[in-house]
Formats: C-alpha cells, sequence, structure tokens
C-alpha cells in the first residue's frame, strides 16, 4: 500500500481476517529526522563508532519509528482516515538496521460493533523475519447517519 490515504473504511464494513501491509526501506535521513522531533538522540542510532558494539554491531533504526508503520496502516488505510487509537502493545524481536526494508501488517481480530472497538495483530518484518510484534486497539470511523 502507498502512503496516500485509502478512503476510510466504516465500522460495519470490516470484517475479521481482512489485513492490510506497507514497507518502507529506512534511511540516515530518516532515522535523523525522527530523532530531531522525537528528541531520541541515543547515539546507537546516531553513531557508528559507538553503535559498532558487540552488542549493538551497527546503527539500529529507532524501535518507535519502526513501530510508526502500524500507526500509518490504521490511520491511513486499515481502518483508515477517521481512526482512533486506544492502545498498542508492542514487543521488539530484533534490531532494525538502516538500509532494511520493514514490511508492517496489521490483521483484524476481532470486532465489537457495540462499543466501537477493532482489535488487531500487527507485525513489522525484515526478511521474512519480525522484528516486532504486538496488538492494536482502536475505534473505527462510523458511516454518517
Amino acid at each position: 500500500m502507498s502512503a496516500t490515504p485509502s478512503a476510510p473504511r466504516y465500522l460495519d464494513e470490516i470484517a475479521v481476517g481482512e489485513s492490510a501491509s506497507l514497507s518502507k526501506t529506512f534511511t540516515d535521513a530518516d532515522v535523523r529526522a525522527f530523532a530531531e522531533v522525537s528528541t531520541d538522540t541515543n547515539p546507537v542510532h546516531l553513531d557508528a563508532d559507538y553503535a559498532a558494539t558487540p552488542q549493538v554491531g551497527a546503527r539500529i533504526v529507532h524501535g518507535m519509528l519502526t513501530a510508526s508503520l502500524i500507526s500509518a496502516l490504521l490511520g491511513n488505510h486499515l481502518p483508515g482516515p477517521g481512526t482512533v487509537y486506544l492502545g498498542q502493545s508492542l514487543r521488539f524481536r530484533r534490531p532494525v538496521k538502516l538500509g532494511d526494508t520493514v514490511t508492517a501488517s496489521v490483521t483484524v481480530k476481532s470486532v465489537d460493533r457495540d462499543k466501537n472497538r477493532i482489535e488487531l495483530d500487527c507485525v513489522c518484518s525484515v526478511g521474512g523475519k519480525p522484528v516486532l510484534q504486538g496488538d492494536a486497539l482502536v475505534m473505527a470511523p462510523v458511516r454518517p447517519a
């Protein structure tokens, strides 16, 4: 999917099992811009010499920058524009290195139409291996009366 938002998906249109995904290759410019905006200037993200330790090995992408792909999917595609985040759990499994292409996917695992709640499985992977896993709870847009 593209970064351009899709048309909103209304609560009554969404079914268990639906999914959406997008991919992005993270660059030095992405990491530096995220560091600037977030104020997270940890040298494991910005300093190649510092990050070259045996523990890290090379500069890594901020975990929350990787997780932002999930936010992009929810807000732009499934459910889409008008979605309101209620909660997110994240488990970071592997580091993402500069130049890695991350594929983020969300899959609807439950829909509560009475409470306007959708729960989704969330996974980000590099080369088919999960780097981040979690769940999201959102409110979907409701069809105008």
